[in-house]
């Protein structure tokens, strides 16, 4: 007997797009809303409540394929590809699903599921680990050095140039390095504090100092997390942290 494959329609979360085209989520639902007032679509049939970190109740929105792709039209080429690949992705694994016909697959079926349930269990508690570990290392007015310096392995003296490449930062000096959020970061990840600076011999000047903001520090763990980061070459391999760093550079 073949195996009968499931009928299921897949759809993406507005979170997952905005994830995946580096978007506030808040941008992408509004995208989403105003192209269903467009296409004439009832916007609360494609709407979804998930809990957040902090248990609290918050909205996404639950796109199928076409929608998707209809939303992508004004998103760059770049994050286009993103998603499309995401796409892929799942329908290769929809696509492997099948009904089992004997009750030997059945119970295999079972105990695949139940490990699975297991697996996701587990991820959860990390990802509670994860932020009360960040909530034990965020402090306000940090500088991505400052918070960086209390990650295991980060090689600290890369970062500012790594978040350039990551169009976090830009120098704007032409003789020295000067660094200041762009407007990408800006309000997103970044926010910049200002300081008078006295220089012998020269007028003052504003300095311009790029501190993280909780979102940003999100950001860097989780990319820390996945070994994104720049590093040492003498890294010894464990993602961990200490808890306190001076402020003062």
């Amino acid at each position: 007997m073949q195996n009968l494959t499931i009928a299921q329609t897949l759809t993406m979360s507005s979170r997952e797009i905005a994830e995946l085209t580096e978007k506030q989520h808040k941008n992408v639902k509004r995208d989403i809303e105003k192209m269903l007032v467009e296409l004439g679509e009832d916007t609360l049939s494609f709407e979804h409540i998930y809990l957040d970190s902090m248990n609290r109740q918050q909205t996404e929105y639950l796109l199928d394929r076409d929608h998707t792709e209809c939303l992508l039209t004004g998103y760059s080429a770049i994050q286009r590809m993103r998603v499309i690949k995401r796409w892929h992705e799942l329908e290769e694994r929809a696509s492997q699903f099948t009904i089992p016909q004997t009750y030997p697959e059945a119970l295999r079926l079972a105990a695949e599921l139940a490990e699975e349930t297991q697996q996701l269990k587990l991820i959860n508690k990390e990802q509670e680990a994860e932020i009360h570990d960040l909530k034990s290392l965020f402090k306000e007015v940090m500088t991505p050095i400052q918070f960086c310096k209390m990650l295991n392995g980060v090689n600290t003296q890369k970062v500012n140039q790594w978040l350039a490449e990551r169009n976090w930062l830009y120098n704007e000096s032409q003789s020295g390095t000067r660094w200041r959020a762009t407007s990408y970061a800006r309000d997103k990840y970044l926010t910049e504090h200002q300081h008078l600076t006295s220089v012998h011999g020269a007028d003052d000047f504003i300095k311009h100092q790029p501190v993280l903001l909780r979102k940003g520090a999100e950001r860097l763990y989780v990319l820390y997390r996945r070994g994104k980061v720049p590093m040492k070459l003498n890294w010894n391999g464990d993602f961990t942290h200490q808890k306190h760093v001076s402020l003062a550079s």
